[in-house]
């Protein structure tokens, strides 16, 4: 087991093998310090009480903290931002500290795992609400209803996570769901799925191209207002059947759009 600094949130004095990778400080800028903070805490509490696997901590830089703070070139400056199933604060706490102007609500449903968060939080100063909960119950939905932006890692497949996640959204607003390499299938496969729920625009995307040796796949849902639905999904229905299914390619242009557009 490593050795670091006990206090969640603490002064982070990290190994060798901890230390942030040079990518790390494009991300988080000035905000680093709070980053080692944070790794230092999984590595540590969020290892002993159960949030985070002993075999993680070697890679917890590239494959969790890192590649969950790149999803921050999808979002516009002063986003509201909801993270459902936050586990140990992945996305969520990455996102606050590489961009500190987004407001971000932690939903999650487990007592230990929101104590870690808040603790984390209170101890590092930073501006984050933690609501204990499932994303479906009204009293989450409530309380955090209404945002621009949903986001979730490792909660669910495709379809159910638009159950869970749309309600959660403004008219417009996005479900950005972290995947792996198999998302563009997933998409393909739960697409009717999503458009009964109300959602378009699907899109798969590339985050931290240029900056990580492997990029984070993000599918991107919009959450049509209701006027728009049952036209919409006629038309991506029959789009489909032109195209051959063309919808959930890795489409990198988006996220370019998007950075020509502002943060």
């Amino acid at each position: 087991m490593f050795h670091v600094e006990r206090e969640i949130g603490g002064s982070a004095a990290l190994p060798t093998e901890l230390e942030p990778p040079a990518a790390a400080a494009t991300v988080f800028g000035d905000r680093l310090d709070i980053a080692r903070r944070y790794c230092a805490a999984l590595a540590t509490a969020g290892v002993e009480r159960g949030l985070i696997g002993p075999r993680e901590v070697p890679r917890l830089w590239d494959r969790h903290i890192l590649n969950c703070a790149v999803v921050a070139e999808l979002m516009p400056e002063g986003a509201t931002v909801v993270d459902i199933g936050s586990g140990a604060g992945l996305p969520g706490i990455p996102l606050a500290i590489a961009r500190p102007d987004l407001r971000i609500t932690l939903v999650e449903p487990l007592l230990r795992r929101t104590v870690f968060l808040s603790e984390f939080i209170e101890a590092a100063g930073l501006d984050i609400t933690v609501v204990r909960g499932r994303a479906e119950q009204s009293g989450v939905m409530k309380e955090a209803g209404g945002a621009d932006i949903v986001t979730s890692r490792a909660v669910a497949p495709l379809a159910k996570l638009a159950q869970w996640s749309l309600p959660l959204l403004r008219d417009h607003g996005h479900m950005l769901a972290l995947k792996g390499v198999s998302a563009a299938e997933e998409l393909e496969r739960d697409g009717e799925s999503l458009a009964q729920a109300g959602a378009g625009k699907f899109e798969v995307l590339e985050c931290g191209v240029g900056v990580l040796e492997t990029p984070t796949v993000v599918i991107s849902v919009e959450r049509l207002p209701r006027a728009e639905r049952a036209p919409r999904r006629r038309a991506e229905k029959e789009g489909s059947r032109r195209s051959g299914r063309s919808e959930g390619g890795v489409l990198r242009r988006g996220v370019e759009r998007r950075r020509a557009g502002g943060k």
